[in-house]
């Protein structure tokens, strides 16, 4: 478990290692804030594809064998990071990356149960989920360090940084016992669907697949706009202070899933989802009066609703179908998430031809806002429907 737990980290680090970056990429190649989202959102455009695609053949092809080939193209696009002078070749890299995370992301909780034992099963899924939280707030704050601290070549030395750690995940891939890989069996015409069943259907599309859209939805414009959002309106130029924020929203969020209380999972996802709302909007008031003191609480109080609504979501989105429903409707779990890496951010990149950043985040916290209360009214029917499945 151990070996296949640290492959997620490096490959978790590689897919949000650019975001400490993108500031450099925008002087560099003078991008606009509509540019530099769409520069992080064309990863998700491809990867959700890619994971419906990889999620239902997948284990058809062989799960290692797609493992190995995601690293592979992860270290196509480092590579390409490495020498491009061009914006085309960023996006290009952008776009294996996210082809790459794509296949990667369900295939590996595959292979990961494969070869864990039966009673070790849950504890898997749940250091699966904090190693890729980890693995997110990891990536961008080791390249925010380097490009601060180490002063040489900083679009370029950072991702032979990246190079070592996916080389290192391909060895230990290979190290893996030939036994757990699964090759090509029946049945060869898996359907691609997210067939989440009817009589969860509208529990889950209200109290799984939107609050984990809201989720990423303010998860990916820390990632995408707070590097320029520490630089242009708190007037910060430490470029290892947005790798470390988000390193505390991610890597907070993660440890905050082993936190036991509260209990009731309900009740920890109202929590979780207040927590969003009122850590974004402290995130806005710190652009208001330029506290870097506001940001910093901002982004710990938004950590810790990251972490519980991403480990409720997950929880109800394996508890809720039979066993044999539940690969689906985990893939229209990550459907939701990484659809909230798309269309905001780029709305908020649209509006900043409008408005200024600090303006335009208070339009998309509102859009936020209303999400968040529809989820806390929904949750009394949920609370109802989840006590009695649990009675049972």
């Amino acid at each position: 478990m151990n070996k296949m737990l640290w492959i997620v980290l490096m490959m978790s680090c590689g897919a949000t290692f650019i975001s400490s970056l993108f500031p450099l990429y925008g002087e560099h190649y003078r991008l606009s804030s509509l540019e530099i989202t769409i520069l992080f959102a064309v990863y998700a455009a491809v990867l959700l594809p890619t994971l419906l695609i990889v999620g239902a053949k997948g284990s058809t092809w062989g799960l290692k064998r797609v493992l190995r080939y995601s690293i592979w193209i992860s270290i196509v696009s480092t590579l390409l990071f490495l020498v491009s002078f061009n914006v085309w070749m960023l996006y290009a890299a952008r776009i294996l990356e996210g082809i790459a995370y794509g296949a990667f992301t369900g295939t590996a909780s595959a292979f990961l149960l494969k070869q864990t034992a039966p009673n070790k099963v849950s504890t898997a899924i749940k250091l699966s989920g904090v190693t890729v939280n980890l693995g997110f707030g990891l990536g961008p704050a080791i390249s925010g360090l380097i490009v601060q601290y180490l002063h040489f070549q900083p679009l370029r030395l950072p991702f032979w940084f990246l190079l070592i750690m996916l080389v290192s995940s391909l060895v230990v891939l290979e190290l893996l016992p030939k036994q757990v890989d699964s090759q090509a069996q029946k049945p060869a015409k898996t359907k691609i669907s997210l067939g989440v069943p009817d009589n969860i259907r509208v529990h889950f599309w209200s109290f799984i697949g939107l609050p984990i859209f809201t989720l990423f939805t303010l998860g990916g414009i820390v990632f995408s706009l707070i590097p320029s959002f520490t630089k242009n309106v708190i007037h910060t130029n430490n470029h290892a202070i947005s790798g470390l924020l988000i390193l505390l929203l991610l890597g907070g969020g993660a440890f905050m899933q082993f936190f036991p209380w509260p209990r009731n999972p309900v009740t920890r996802m109202r929590l979780g989802i207040l927590s969003l709302a009122i850590g974004s909007w402290i995130i806005v008031f710190s652009g208001q009066s330029a506290s870097l003191f506001l940001l910093w609480a901002g982004i710990l109080i938004q950590g810790i609703g990251a972490g519980w609504t991403f480990q409720v979501c997950l929880r109800f989105a394996s508890q809720l179908p039979k066993p044999e429903e539940r690969p689906q409707v985990i893939s229209a779990f990550y459907l939701s998430a990484y659809s909230g890496f798309i269309i905001p951010p780029v709305g908020v990149g649209v509006l900043t031809q409008f408005f200024n950043l600090n303006v335009s985040l208070i339009i998309l916290n509102l859009f936020a806002a209303l999400l968040v209360i529809y989820i806390l009214i929904y949750s009394v029917k949920f609370n109802r429907y989840y006590s009695k499945m649990t009675s049972r």
